[in-house]
């Protein structure tokens, strides 16, 4: 049976690539997982394997060709291969006859996140367990994927361990179906054999002998260690006396007596919301206007109806359902703080989807409440609950990700008093709320002690005029204060 063989999905930055080098030619037997072709793109080195045994019968793009994704550039005879397998089959012991190598891959990933990181192992090799076990963390800037056991069985090689950077679909690691700790142990030295045959590809070998740079000197980042022109590169300009140097950086570490420092990488979602905030301060004409509102209609309707509340919808009355509720028809009212600016347009959106901010153990998210024009009070409770206990659990998918209209942040859980939020781009608008404080208000003519709560309204200047960002946040200020409008709509 021939099997094409074809480039690997590219990143959506990237337009095309180039095939760097071909590891086998016309007529050549191969292994499965074998790297048959190195594809080069402006930012990395993806690697072509085998699917299975089998001999090259065509190469169609040869090494420097230009190629898109997902093009065909050549194919196989699956099956041909048959010489490497009475070695592997002498040197494994009886017990692991009835053993099944799959491999671990990293999830297809969104068509928007070019790679991912290594986040979290939860096995190490050697470990049994059992089908649908979590095994590893992947995590992207956006959300956390799982990848699961999909048999019982140990596992075998970690061949990409955490903080690593990885692609969709690529290999990390091995579990070895159907075996036990004891039999799993002797198939870790077999597969070494194989895939460390060859580190580096031809062409990667000859810049290693033009900088001087052998492969002891070189750290191979590639799948199985393998090393490639980035690790070159990266070898050859790093300072010869870089790593004793290293050694009076950690001197006051030394001098802080009983004090002591943790440093640690940022996670890629923290990264990410850096470079998101930065953008947003940076690239839009920012303000942030204020108002304070008297929560006390509010605060009495749910001290009435919360019992009933729960017990006929099965959930509880919280805040954020009038905050949402009011936001909407704020929305409806002036539908520039519901646009977005796209290049030297204006994009005005005829639907609501709100945007949560949720503070989750890895960062802050915004997931999205979709249609919020179209749910009730306890409707909105129970998605903003839903979209609260998948953050905190890290299961967010890029849908509840994705979209979203104007944002909603409420510091006032953590006991912030007043802040200037910062735009979640590419919105236009977020509204702040605070901590509902009790402080001394006049009220004709008199002092009354009431709960008082302080809203921040930021938004993009470029778009949305003083008049029209007043008007928004003194409309959501006069529901809030009498709530009974939301239900006449008035």
């Amino acid at each position: 049976m021939t099997t094409e063989i074809k480039v690997p999905v590219l990143p959506e930055s990237v337009a095309d690539a180039t095939v760097a080098t071909w590891h086998v030619q016309v007529g050549e037997k191969f292994t499965r997982d074998q790297v048959l072709v190195d594809i080069e793109t402006d930012k990395v080195v993806l690697e072509v394997p085998a699917t299975c045994d089998g001999v090259m019968t065509d190469i169609s793009q040869a090494d420097g060709a230009t190629v898109l994704g997902d093009q065909v550039i050549g194919s196989f005879s699956e099956g041909s291969a048959a010489a490497p397998a009475p070695v592997a089959a002498a040197s494994a012991p009886a017990a692991t006859a009835g053993v099944k190598v799959i491999d671990i891959v990293v999830p297809v990933l969104p068509e928007s996140v070019a790679d991912a990181t290594v986040a979290t192992w939860h096995v190490a090799e050697g470990d049994t367990v059992s089908v649908d076990q979590n095994l590893v963390d992947i995590e992207t800037d956006k959300v956390v994927l799982e990848v699961v056991a999909q048999d019982n069985g140990v596992i075998g090689k970690i061949i990409h361990v955490e903080g690593d950077t990885v692609l969709g679909a690529q290999k990390i690691g091995e579990l070895n179906a159907g075996a036990t700790a004891g039999s799993a142990a002797t198939a870790a030295p077999i597969e070494d054999a194989v895939s460390s045959d060859d580190l580096a590809s031809p062409s990667v070998r000859r810049l290693m002998t033009e900088k001087g740079l052998t492969a002891a000197n070189v750290v191979g980042t590639g799948k199985g260690g393998r090393i490639s022109k980035e690790d070159v590169e990266a070898a050859a300009n790093k300072p010869a006396a870089a790593p004793k140097a290293a050694a009076p950086v950690a001197a006051p570490v030394q001098d802080l007596g009983e004090r002591t420092q943790k440093r640690v990488p940022m996670t890629r979602l923290r990264k990410t919301i850096a470079t998101r905030l930065l953008e947003a301060k940076n690239s839009t004409a920012m303000l942030t206007t204020f108002n304070e509102v008297n929560m006390k209609p509010i605060m009495d309707l749910r001290k009435q109806y919360k019992d009933l509340f729960e017990k006929t919808h099965d959930t509880r009355l919280g805040f954020m359902s009038f905050y949402v509720k009011a936001v909407t028809e704020a929305l409806k009212r002036f539908p520039g703080v519901n646009a977005s600016i796209d290049g030297d347009d204006i994009v005005y959106h005829n639907f609501f989807d709100i945007s949560i901010a949720v503070s989750t153990p890895r960062g802050l998210v915004t997931p999205v409440l979709r249609d919020s024009d179209q749910l009730s009070m306890a409707g909105i409770e129970n998605g903003i609950r839903e979209l609260a206990i998948k953050g905190r659990d890290g299961k967010l998918s890029m849908a509840d990700m994705t979209g979203g209209n104007f944002t909603i942040t409420n510091g006032g859980v953590f006991g912030s008093l007043l802040s200037t939020p910062i735009l979640n781009l590419p919105q236009a608008a977020i509204l702040g709320m605070h901590k509902i404080q009790d402080r001394p208000m006049a009220v004709d003519g008199k002092v009354e002690i009431l709960p008082m709560m302080y809203l921040a309204l930021s938004y993009d200047h470029r778009l949305i005029d003083g008049k029209e960002s007043v008007g928004f946040l003194v409309t959501i200020k006069e529901l809030l204060e009498d709530p009974t409008r939301l239900l006449l709509d008035v």
